[in-house]
Protein backbone atom coordinates (compact mmCIF):
# COMPACT_ATOMS: atom_id res chain seq x y z
CA UNK A 1 0.00 0.00 0.00
CA UNK A 2 1.38 3.43 -0.93
CA UNK A 3 1.79 6.01 1.83
CA UNK A 4 0.13 9.16 0.52
CA UNK A 5 -0.11 12.46 2.37
CA UNK A 6 -3.14 14.65 1.65
CA UNK A 7 -3.29 18.43 1.88
CA UNK A 8 -4.84 19.34 5.21
CA UNK A 9 -7.06 22.40 5.40
CA UNK A 10 -10.15 23.48 7.29
CA UNK A 11 -13.18 25.22 5.84
CA UNK A 12 -16.75 25.94 6.70
CA UNK A 13 -18.02 25.06 3.22
CA UNK A 14 -20.12 21.91 3.51
CA UNK A 15 -19.15 20.91 -0.03
CA UNK A 16 -15.55 20.79 1.14
CA UNK A 17 -16.22 17.55 3.02
CA UNK A 18 -15.10 16.06 -0.28
CA UNK A 19 -11.62 16.82 -1.63
CA UNK A 20 -11.69 19.43 -4.39
CA UNK A 21 -10.21 19.05 -7.85
CA UNK A 22 -9.94 22.08 -10.14
CA UNK A 23 -9.94 21.30 -13.86
CA UNK A 24 -8.17 24.04 -15.81
CA UNK A 25 -9.20 24.19 -19.47
CA UNK A 26 -8.55 26.69 -22.25
CA UNK A 27 -9.78 24.79 -25.32
CA UNK A 28 -13.27 23.37 -25.87
CA UNK A 29 -12.17 19.77 -25.50
CA UNK A 30 -14.92 17.26 -24.68
CA UNK A 31 -12.61 14.84 -22.75
CA UNK A 32 -12.15 17.45 -20.00
CA UNK A 33 -15.89 17.26 -19.29
CA UNK A 34 -15.80 13.46 -19.43
CA UNK A 35 -12.96 13.45 -16.90
CA UNK A 36 -15.00 15.69 -14.60
CA UNK A 37 -17.69 13.03 -14.41
CA UNK A 38 -15.21 10.29 -13.57
CA UNK A 39 -13.56 12.43 -10.88
CA UNK A 40 -16.95 13.18 -9.35
CA UNK A 41 -17.79 9.46 -9.34
CA UNK A 42 -14.50 8.79 -7.58
CA UNK A 43 -15.52 11.14 -4.74
CA UNK A 44 -14.17 14.57 -5.69
CA UNK A 45 -16.00 17.87 -5.59
CA UNK A 46 -15.21 19.10 -9.10
CA UNK A 47 -14.70 22.76 -9.99
CA UNK A 48 -13.43 24.19 -13.25
CA UNK A 49 -11.89 27.29 -14.76
CA UNK A 50 -12.99 27.47 -18.39
CA UNK A 51 -14.77 29.61 -20.96
CA UNK A 52 -18.52 30.14 -20.82
CA UNK A 53 -19.08 27.82 -23.80
CA UNK A 54 -16.89 24.95 -22.65
CA UNK A 55 -18.51 21.49 -22.31
CA UNK A 56 -17.54 21.65 -18.62
CA UNK A 57 -20.34 24.20 -18.25
CA UNK A 58 -22.88 21.57 -19.35
CA UNK A 59 -21.96 18.61 -17.18
CA UNK A 60 -23.72 17.92 -13.89
CA UNK A 61 -20.42 16.73 -12.43
CA UNK A 62 -19.02 20.26 -12.02
CA UNK A 63 -20.00 21.96 -8.77
CA UNK A 64 -18.71 25.45 -9.63
CA UNK A 65 -17.03 27.16 -12.58
CA UNK A 66 -14.77 30.20 -12.90
CA UNK A 67 -14.49 32.37 -15.99
CA UNK A 68 -11.40 31.85 -18.15
CA UNK A 69 -10.38 34.93 -20.11
CA UNK A 70 -7.93 34.22 -22.92
CA UNK A 71 -6.42 37.73 -22.78
CA UNK A 72 -5.97 37.56 -18.99
CA UNK A 73 -5.17 33.88 -18.41
CA UNK A 74 -2.98 34.21 -15.31
CA UNK A 75 -5.53 36.37 -13.55
CA UNK A 76 -8.25 33.86 -14.44
CA UNK A 77 -6.27 30.92 -13.12
CA UNK A 78 -5.05 32.64 -9.95
CA UNK A 79 -8.57 33.74 -9.00
CA UNK A 80 -9.89 30.23 -9.55
CA UNK A 81 -7.15 28.66 -7.43
CA UNK A 82 -7.61 31.12 -4.57
CA UNK A 83 -11.37 30.67 -4.59
CA UNK A 84 -11.53 26.88 -5.07
CA UNK A 85 -8.62 26.07 -2.71
CA UNK A 86 -8.12 22.82 -4.62
CA UNK A 87 -6.49 19.68 -3.30
CA UNK A 88 -5.52 18.94 -6.89
CA UNK A 89 -5.34 20.89 -10.16
CA UNK A 90 -5.77 18.92 -13.39
CA UNK A 91 -5.01 20.73 -16.66
CA UNK A 92 -7.15 19.68 -19.61
CA UNK A 93 -4.90 20.90 -22.43
CA UNK A 94 -1.36 22.07 -23.19
CA UNK A 95 -2.07 25.78 -22.97
CA UNK A 96 -3.52 25.29 -19.49
CA UNK A 97 -0.24 23.64 -18.48
CA UNK A 98 1.72 26.58 -19.88
CA UNK A 99 -0.45 29.06 -17.97
CA UNK A 100 -0.08 27.16 -14.69
CA UNK A 101 3.70 26.91 -14.97
CA UNK A 102 3.95 30.57 -15.99
CA UNK A 103 1.73 31.51 -13.05
CA UNK A 104 4.07 29.61 -10.73
CA UNK A 105 7.08 31.54 -12.05
CA UNK A 106 5.34 34.90 -11.57
CA UNK A 107 4.46 34.16 -7.94
CA UNK A 108 8.00 34.32 -6.57
CA UNK A 109 7.26 36.47 -3.54
CA UNK A 110 6.18 35.84 0.04
CA UNK A 111 2.66 37.26 -0.07
CA UNK A 112 0.19 34.71 1.29
CA UNK A 113 -1.78 34.50 -1.98
CA UNK A 114 1.39 33.75 -3.92
CA UNK A 115 2.42 31.06 -1.45
CA UNK A 116 -1.04 29.45 -1.71
CA UNK A 117 -0.95 29.39 -5.51
CA UNK A 118 2.59 28.00 -5.69
CA UNK A 119 1.76 25.29 -3.16
CA UNK A 120 -1.34 24.19 -5.10
CA UNK A 121 0.54 23.98 -8.40
CA UNK A 122 3.54 22.20 -6.94
CA UNK A 123 1.32 19.74 -5.08
CA UNK A 124 -0.50 18.92 -8.33
CA UNK A 125 2.51 18.39 -10.62
CA UNK A 126 5.60 17.77 -8.51
CA UNK A 127 8.70 19.88 -7.84
CA UNK A 128 9.14 23.02 -9.98
CA UNK A 129 12.48 21.69 -11.24
CA UNK A 130 10.46 19.25 -13.36
CA UNK A 131 8.36 21.94 -15.07
CA UNK A 132 10.83 22.95 -17.81
CA UNK A 133 11.72 19.31 -18.48
CA UNK A 134 8.18 18.09 -19.16
CA UNK A 135 7.55 21.11 -21.40
CA UNK A 136 10.66 20.71 -23.58
CA UNK A 137 10.68 17.62 -25.79
CA UNK A 138 14.44 17.38 -26.29
CA UNK A 139 15.24 17.97 -22.63
CA UNK A 140 12.71 15.33 -21.58
CA UNK A 141 14.01 12.73 -24.04
CA UNK A 142 17.60 13.30 -22.85
CA UNK A 143 16.45 12.78 -19.25
CA UNK A 144 14.68 9.55 -20.19
CA UNK A 145 17.81 8.29 -21.95
CA UNK A 146 19.79 8.87 -18.75
CA UNK A 147 17.27 6.62 -16.97
CA UNK A 148 17.87 3.81 -19.46
CA UNK A 149 14.58 4.25 -21.32
CA UNK A 150 14.54 3.51 -25.06
CA UNK A 151 14.18 6.83 -26.87
CA UNK A 152 14.87 8.17 -30.38
CA UNK A 153 17.62 10.70 -30.89
CA UNK A 154 16.12 14.17 -30.35
CA UNK A 155 17.51 17.70 -30.49
CA UNK A 156 16.15 21.25 -30.23
CA UNK A 157 16.85 23.20 -33.43
CA UNK A 158 17.48 26.96 -33.34
CA UNK A 159 17.95 27.67 -37.03
CA UNK A 160 18.20 26.16 -40.49
CA UNK A 161 21.96 25.66 -40.09
CA UNK A 162 21.38 23.47 -37.03
CA UNK A 163 18.79 21.50 -38.97
CA UNK A 164 21.15 20.92 -41.90
CA UNK A 165 23.91 19.75 -39.57
CA UNK A 166 21.60 17.33 -37.75
CA UNK A 167 20.13 15.80 -40.91
CA UNK A 168 23.58 15.40 -42.48
CA UNK A 169 24.61 13.31 -39.46
CA UNK A 170 21.41 11.36 -38.85
CA UNK A 171 19.62 11.33 -42.20
CA UNK A 172 15.97 10.86 -43.20
CA UNK A 173 13.16 10.31 -42.53
CA UNK A 174 12.86 12.37 -39.38
CA UNK A 175 10.12 14.17 -37.48
CA UNK A 176 9.92 17.87 -36.63
CA UNK A 177 7.89 18.75 -33.54
CA UNK A 178 7.03 22.12 -32.01
CA UNK A 179 6.92 22.32 -28.21
CA UNK A 180 3.52 23.06 -26.69
CA UNK A 181 1.51 21.29 -29.37
CA UNK A 182 -0.55 18.08 -29.26
CA UNK A 183 -3.13 16.00 -31.09
CA UNK A 184 -0.94 15.86 -34.20
CA UNK A 185 -0.68 19.65 -34.56
CA UNK A 186 2.89 20.87 -34.78
CA UNK A 187 4.26 17.49 -35.94
CA UNK A 188 5.62 16.93 -39.46
CA UNK A 189 7.38 13.87 -40.89
CA UNK A 190 9.94 14.88 -43.51
CA UNK A 191 11.92 12.87 -46.05
CA UNK A 192 14.24 15.46 -47.59
CA UNK A 193 16.17 18.59 -46.68
CA UNK A 194 13.77 20.77 -48.65
CA UNK A 195 10.77 19.36 -46.77
CA UNK A 196 12.64 19.73 -43.48
CA UNK A 197 13.56 23.38 -44.01
CA UNK A 198 10.06 24.31 -45.12
CA UNK A 199 8.48 22.52 -42.14
CA UNK A 200 10.94 24.07 -39.70
CA UNK A 201 10.20 27.63 -40.81
CA UNK A 202 6.47 26.96 -40.72
CA UNK A 203 6.52 25.38 -37.24
CA UNK A 204 8.78 28.04 -35.75
CA UNK A 205 6.80 31.02 -37.05
CA UNK A 206 4.20 32.70 -34.81
CA UNK A 207 0.58 31.81 -35.70
CA UNK A 208 -0.91 34.07 -38.35
CA UNK A 209 -3.26 36.64 -36.85
CA UNK A 210 -5.97 35.73 -39.37
CA UNK A 211 -5.77 32.07 -38.32
CA UNK A 212 -5.85 32.99 -34.62
CA UNK A 213 -8.83 35.30 -35.15
CA UNK A 214 -10.73 32.68 -37.17
CA UNK A 215 -10.26 30.10 -34.39
CA UNK A 216 -11.34 32.58 -31.76
CA UNK A 217 -14.49 33.64 -33.63
CA UNK A 218 -15.67 30.42 -35.24
CA UNK A 219 -14.39 27.79 -32.80
CA UNK A 220 -14.36 29.89 -29.59
CA UNK A 221 -10.74 28.74 -29.26
CA UNK A 222 -8.46 31.61 -28.25
CA UNK A 223 -5.36 29.43 -27.84
CA UNK A 224 -3.44 31.12 -30.64
CA UNK A 225 -4.30 34.74 -29.83
CA UNK A 226 -1.50 35.53 -27.39
CA UNK A 227 1.29 33.79 -29.39
CA UNK A 228 0.05 35.58 -32.51
CA UNK A 229 -0.21 39.03 -30.94
CA UNK A 230 3.13 38.70 -29.13
CA UNK A 231 4.80 37.23 -32.26
CA UNK A 232 6.07 34.37 -30.12
CA UNK A 233 8.15 31.77 -31.95
CA UNK A 234 7.93 28.07 -31.08
CA UNK A 235 10.82 25.85 -30.05
CA UNK A 236 11.19 23.18 -32.76
CA UNK A 237 12.78 19.77 -32.19
CA UNK A 238 14.00 17.19 -34.68
CA UNK A 239 13.64 13.51 -33.82
CA UNK A 240 14.69 10.27 -35.49
CA UNK A 241 11.66 8.57 -37.02
CA UNK A 242 10.90 5.18 -35.46
CA UNK A 243 9.02 2.85 -37.78
CA UNK A 244 6.28 0.96 -35.99
CA UNK A 245 2.90 1.20 -34.28
CA UNK A 246 1.88 4.20 -32.21
CA UNK A 247 1.05 3.64 -28.56
CA UNK A 248 0.00 5.86 -25.69
CA UNK A 249 -0.28 5.78 -21.91
CA UNK A 250 -1.94 7.87 -19.25
CA UNK A 251 -0.68 7.47 -15.71
CA UNK A 252 -1.77 8.78 -12.32
CA UNK A 253 1.28 9.62 -10.22
CA UNK A 254 1.84 10.78 -6.69
CA UNK A 255 5.19 11.97 -5.35
CA UNK A 256 7.13 9.98 -7.90
CA UNK A 257 5.10 6.75 -7.83
CA UNK A 258 2.73 5.46 -10.49
CA UNK A 259 -0.56 4.58 -8.79
CA UNK A 260 -2.59 3.54 -11.85
CA UNK A 261 -2.02 3.44 -15.59
CA UNK A 262 -3.72 2.86 -18.94
CA UNK A 263 -1.66 1.61 -21.89
CA UNK A 264 -3.06 1.47 -25.44
CA UNK A 265 -1.95 0.83 -28.99
CA UNK A 266 -3.46 3.12 -31.62
CA UNK A 267 -5.66 1.31 -34.14
CA UNK A 268 -7.24 4.25 -35.96
CA UNK A 269 -6.65 8.01 -36.20
CA UNK A 270 -8.44 10.99 -37.69
CA UNK A 271 -5.45 11.42 -40.04
CA UNK A 272 -1.78 10.49 -40.20
CA UNK A 273 -0.88 13.29 -37.81
CA UNK A 274 -4.23 13.55 -36.01
CA UNK A 275 -5.51 12.25 -32.67
CA UNK A 276 -6.43 8.61 -32.08
CA UNK A 277 -10.03 7.53 -32.61
CA UNK A 278 -9.76 3.78 -31.84
CA UNK A 279 -7.48 2.25 -29.20
CA UNK A 280 -6.74 -1.24 -27.89
CA UNK A 281 -5.93 -1.74 -24.21
CA UNK A 282 -2.66 -3.63 -23.67
CA UNK A 283 -0.07 -4.63 -21.10
CA UNK A 284 3.45 -3.63 -22.11
CA UNK A 285 6.43 -3.95 -19.79
CA UNK A 286 8.53 -1.35 -21.62
CA UNK A 287 5.75 1.24 -21.37
CA UNK A 288 5.17 0.52 -17.68
CA UNK A 289 8.87 0.69 -16.84
CA UNK A 290 9.33 3.93 -18.80
CA UNK A 291 6.42 5.53 -16.94
CA UNK A 292 7.74 4.39 -13.56
CA UNK A 293 11.28 5.63 -14.27
CA UNK A 294 9.98 8.97 -15.53
CA UNK A 295 7.70 9.50 -12.53
CA UNK A 296 10.44 8.56 -10.08
CA UNK A 297 13.16 10.71 -11.69
CA UNK A 298 10.95 13.83 -11.87
CA UNK A 299 8.98 13.08 -8.68
CA UNK A 300 5.76 13.57 -10.62
CA UNK A 301 2.22 13.97 -9.29
CA UNK A 302 -1.09 14.16 -11.16
CA UNK A 303 -1.99 12.90 -14.63
CA UNK A 304 0.66 12.53 -17.32
CA UNK A 305 0.34 11.24 -20.87
CA UNK A 306 3.22 9.38 -22.53
CA UNK A 307 3.51 8.56 -26.23
CA UNK A 308 5.51 5.71 -27.75
CA UNK A 309 6.37 3.89 -30.94
CA UNK A 310 6.39 0.08 -30.82
CA UNK A 311 8.95 -1.74 -32.99
CA UNK A 312 7.12 -4.32 -35.13
CA UNK A 313 9.84 -6.98 -34.90
CA UNK A 314 10.59 -6.82 -31.16
CA UNK A 315 7.60 -5.04 -29.62
CA UNK A 316 10.04 -2.74 -27.83
CA UNK A 317 8.54 0.63 -26.89
CA UNK A 318 10.39 3.85 -27.70
CA UNK A 319 9.26 6.79 -25.57
CA UNK A 320 8.84 9.84 -27.80
CA UNK A 321 7.18 12.50 -25.60
CA UNK A 322 5.31 13.42 -22.43
CA UNK A 323 2.22 15.59 -21.90
CA UNK A 324 1.80 16.76 -18.27
CA UNK A 325 -2.00 16.81 -18.43
CA UNK A 326 -5.09 14.69 -18.91
CA UNK A 327 -5.60 13.00 -22.27
CA UNK A 328 -8.78 11.76 -23.95
CA UNK A 329 -8.84 8.46 -21.99
CA UNK A 330 -8.64 9.78 -18.42
CA UNK A 331 -12.31 9.09 -17.67
CA UNK A 332 -12.15 5.38 -18.55
CA UNK A 333 -12.44 3.30 -15.36
CA UNK A 334 -11.13 -0.18 -16.14
CA UNK A 335 -10.65 -1.89 -12.80
CA UNK A 336 -7.83 -2.35 -10.33
CA UNK A 337 -4.67 -0.53 -11.38
CA UNK A 338 -6.54 1.06 -14.29
CA UNK A 339 -8.82 3.56 -12.55
CA UNK A 340 -6.95 6.87 -12.58
CA UNK A 341 -9.65 9.03 -10.92
CA UNK A 342 -9.88 6.55 -8.02
CA UNK A 343 -6.09 6.59 -7.68
CA UNK A 344 -6.01 10.40 -7.49
CA UNK A 345 -8.82 10.39 -4.94
CA UNK A 346 -6.81 7.99 -2.79
CA UNK A 347 -3.74 10.19 -3.20
CA UNK A 348 -5.34 13.36 -1.85
CA UNK A 349 -7.32 11.65 0.92
CA UNK A 350 -4.73 9.15 2.13
CA UNK A 351 -7.21 6.29 1.70
CA UNK A 352 -6.68 3.01 -0.11
CA UNK A 353 -7.55 2.92 -3.80
CA UNK A 354 -11.14 1.78 -4.39
CA UNK A 355 -11.76 1.51 -8.15
CA UNK A 356 -15.16 2.03 -9.75
CA UNK A 357 -16.90 -0.73 -11.68
CA UNK A 358 -15.25 -1.44 -15.05
CA UNK A 359 -17.14 0.29 -17.82
CA UNK A 360 -16.56 -2.66 -20.16
CA UNK A 361 -14.71 -5.94 -20.65
CA UNK A 362 -14.05 -5.02 -24.27
CA UNK A 363 -10.38 -4.18 -24.94
CA UNK A 364 -11.13 -2.07 -28.03
CA UNK A 365 -12.34 1.52 -27.55
CA UNK A 366 -13.96 3.74 -30.18
CA UNK A 367 -13.57 7.26 -28.82
CA UNK A 368 -16.55 9.60 -29.06
CA UNK A 369 -17.07 11.68 -31.11
CA UNK A 370 -13.91 11.35 -33.19
CA UNK A 371 -14.44 7.85 -34.58
CA UNK A 372 -18.04 8.63 -35.56
CA UNK A 373 -16.86 11.84 -37.24
CA UNK A 374 -14.13 9.94 -39.06
CA UNK A 375 -16.47 7.28 -40.46
CA UNK A 376 -20.19 6.96 -39.67
CA UNK A 377 -20.06 3.38 -41.02
CA UNK A 378 -16.99 2.38 -39.01
CA UNK A 379 -17.28 -1.23 -37.81
CA UNK A 380 -15.66 -0.17 -34.55
CA UNK A 381 -18.81 1.76 -33.60
CA UNK A 382 -20.41 -1.66 -33.12
CA UNK A 383 -17.61 -4.09 -32.35
CA UNK A 384 -15.69 -1.85 -29.93
CA UNK A 385 -16.82 -0.16 -26.73
CA UNK A 386 -18.19 3.07 -28.22
CA UNK A 387 -17.37 5.70 -25.65
CA UNK A 388 -20.62 7.74 -25.82
CA UNK A 389 -21.53 9.84 -22.72
CA UNK A 390 -25.14 8.62 -22.45
CA UNK A 391 -25.12 9.47 -18.74
CA UNK A 392 -24.68 13.18 -19.57
CA UNK A 393 -27.62 14.22 -21.81
CA UNK A 394 -26.67 17.91 -21.68
CA UNK A 395 -23.23 17.09 -23.07
CA UNK A 396 -24.82 15.03 -25.81
CA UNK A 397 -27.31 17.82 -26.55
CA UNK A 398 -24.50 20.36 -26.90
CA UNK A 399 -22.54 18.10 -29.21
CA UNK A 400 -25.60 17.37 -31.35
CA UNK A 401 -26.25 21.11 -31.58
CA UNK A 402 -22.67 21.77 -32.64
CA UNK A 403 -22.71 18.92 -35.17
CA UNK A 404 -25.86 20.22 -36.84
CA UNK A 405 -24.71 23.85 -36.64
CA UNK A 406 -21.44 23.01 -38.39
CA UNK A 407 -23.10 20.47 -40.71
CA UNK A 408 -20.67 17.87 -39.42
CA UNK A 409 -23.19 15.06 -39.69
CA UNK A 410 -24.41 16.20 -43.08
CA UNK A 411 -28.07 16.00 -42.12
CA UNK A 412 -30.48 15.70 -39.22
CA UNK A 413 -31.63 12.22 -40.33
CA UNK A 414 -28.04 10.99 -40.05
CA UNK A 415 -28.01 11.93 -36.38
CA UNK A 416 -31.38 10.25 -35.86
CA UNK A 417 -30.06 7.02 -37.36
CA UNK A 418 -26.94 7.21 -35.21
CA UNK A 419 -28.80 7.74 -31.94
CA UNK A 420 -31.45 5.13 -32.76
CA UNK A 421 -28.75 2.62 -33.56
CA UNK A 422 -26.85 3.32 -30.36
CA UNK A 423 -30.07 3.11 -28.33
CA UNK A 424 -30.02 -0.68 -28.63
CA UNK A 425 -28.86 -2.59 -25.52
CA UNK A 426 -25.23 -1.57 -24.96
CA UNK A 427 -22.67 -1.54 -22.18
CA UNK A 428 -23.67 1.65 -20.33
CA UNK A 429 -22.30 3.16 -17.07
CA UNK A 430 -24.38 2.28 -14.05
CA UNK A 431 -25.83 5.71 -13.27
CA UNK A 432 -28.60 5.83 -15.89
CA UNK A 433 -30.40 3.86 -18.56
CA UNK A 434 -28.67 4.06 -21.93
CA UNK A 435 -31.95 3.48 -23.78
CA UNK A 436 -33.73 6.33 -21.93
CA UNK A 437 -30.87 8.75 -22.47
CA UNK A 438 -30.56 7.81 -26.12
CA UNK A 439 -34.22 8.70 -26.48
CA UNK A 440 -33.72 12.05 -24.79
CA UNK A 441 -30.81 12.89 -27.08
CA UNK A 442 -32.86 11.82 -30.08
CA UNK A 443 -35.59 14.23 -28.97
CA UNK A 444 -32.94 16.96 -28.65
CA UNK A 445 -31.71 16.27 -32.17
CA UNK A 446 -35.27 16.32 -33.52
CA UNK A 447 -36.54 19.41 -31.70
CA UNK A 448 -37.26 22.33 -34.01
CA UNK A 449 -38.12 24.69 -31.15
CA UNK A 450 -34.99 24.30 -29.03
CA UNK A 451 -32.35 26.12 -31.00
CA UNK A 452 -31.72 23.34 -33.49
Amino acid sequence: MFEISPISRSTGDSHKVKPTVLIAATSHWLPAARLAGALADAGFSVQAVCSSRHPLQRTTAVYRTYKYRALAPLTSFSRAILSAKPDLIVPGDDLAVQHLFHLYRTMQHSERKAVTIRAAIEHSFGPPESFPIVQARAQFINMAREEGVRVPRTQAISNVADLRKWTSEVGFPCVLKADGTSGGEGVVKVRSLGEAESAFLRLQAPPLLARAAKRAIWDSDKTLLCPSLLRRRSVVNVQTFIEGQEATSLVACWKGRVLASLHFVVIQKTSDAGPATVLRLIDNTDMSVAAEKTARRLNLSGLHGLDYMLEPETGHAYLIEINPRATQVGHLTLGAGRDLPAALYAAVTGRSISPQRKVTENSIFALFPNEWLRDRQSPYLRSAYHDVPWQEPELMKRWVHKAIENNISGSRPAWRRFVKGMAQPIDVPHRNSGRDLAGSVLRCASAEDDGF
